[in-house]
């Protein structure tokens, strides 16, 4: 698109953020607004520095606020939706992620039809279609047929919901004329360069004897690198009303097998104990729906995204020593 505008939600967060940097990038895209309820110390500036010919207007707000939503909207072109409460460990209360999850996207979307925003991107999550018992095998899975799992906990529970309402919004009539052309894509786990969960992982490793935690020894799956997102607004218009798993070409691993490879030059190692119970799963979802469809092809290869996070593991490796240096001084 031509002069395209862009605004992206949760642009605080991990993929968020990635988005932003990737976006920045495109020349035909004249202004990025990146929108989040509040975006922690340092992040401004870093956005700060990523000025160039497109504009990059940093907004705190929440979706749940409809003045808010108005605002941000206004002359956009592009929606990329990605602020979300992720809890796949039951903490959050329920109301509260159903609340924000749910009712925050259908506000997103009326606010987009009120403002004449063309296209909406929604990124889903892979728990929407996870299968309902470890006995199921999930390989190479692509979206010919819309896979929905069963479970009532609250995170997926809502992401399902939120995903059928971008979906159904597909073909809206906007207020000045013209229609709302909607997908949502579903990713597996995100790793890379910021990872809170590989962050989480290292650092409690390093205060561990160098022993990465258990997270899946026996069970085989395809995270994919934060680097996937940038397609979104190019290929989308093209495509109404359809939902994609994003992987990329990481060999299929356990999630201990693929922090391994991303620590071991730093002298972590797995946990060699067995514990109960031993969950084995195989879960494995293929792009090829994207790619015949929107000519999805992964921006980075395994080996540059091995690389790009290998060496962000080191510098937080660096910077846990340097910390544990100075408390002992």
């Amino acid at each position: 698109m031509m002069g395209w505008s862009c605004l992206v939600t949760g642009a605080g967060g991990f993929p968020g953020q990635r988005i932003v940097n990737l976006l920045v990038k495109e020349k035909e895209l004249k202004e990025i607004r990146a929108l989040d309820k509040a975006f922690r110390s340092g992040l401004r500036e870093k956005f700060s520095k990523l000025q160039n010919k497109t504009k990059l207007t940093v907004l705190e707000g929440d979706i749940l606020d409809q003045s808010c939503l108005k605002r941000a909207c206004q002359d956009i072109s592009v929606v990329i939706h990605t602020a979300s409460i992720i809890d796949i460990f039951g903490v959050t209360h329920r109301e509260s992620i159903l609340n924000f999850n749910v009712k925050g996207t259908q506000q997103l979307l009326e606010a987009c039809v009120q403002a004449s925003v063309l296209v909406f991107i929604h990124t889903s999550s892979i728990q929407v279609a996870w299968p309902n018992s470890y006995k199921e095998i999930f390989q190479n899975r692509h979206k010919q047929e819309h896979l929905e799992n069963t479970w009532s906990a609250p995170y997926p529970y809502s992401k399902k919901l939120a995903e059928k309402a971008v979906l159904v919004a597909n073909v809206w009539t906007l207020k000045n004329a013209g229609m709302l052309y909607t997908c949502a894509l579903s990713s597996m786990h995100i790793y890379g360069e910021g990872s809170p969960f590989l962050t989480d992982n290292i650092n409690k490793a390093l205060k561990n004897n160098a022993i990465l935690s258990t997270v899946g020894k026996f069970s085989t799956t395809n995270p994919v690198y934060v680097g996937w997102a940038l397609w979104g607004p190019k290929k989308v218009p093209s495509v109404r009303g359809q939902f994609y798993y994003i992987s990329d070409d990481m060999p299929h691993q356990s999630y201990d097998n693929l922090n391994y490879a991303l620590s071991k030059e730093f002298g972590l190692c797995l946990d060699s104990r067995w514990r109960l119970p031993l969950a084995l799963s195989m879960v494995t979802f293929s792009y090829k729906k994207a790619q015949r469809d929107l000519a999805y092809k992964p921006i980075y290869s395994w080996e540059e995204a091995e690389q790009k996070t290998v060496e962000w593991v080191g510098s937080l490796v660096d910077w846990n020593k340097e910390t544990l240096k100075s408390k002992t001084q």
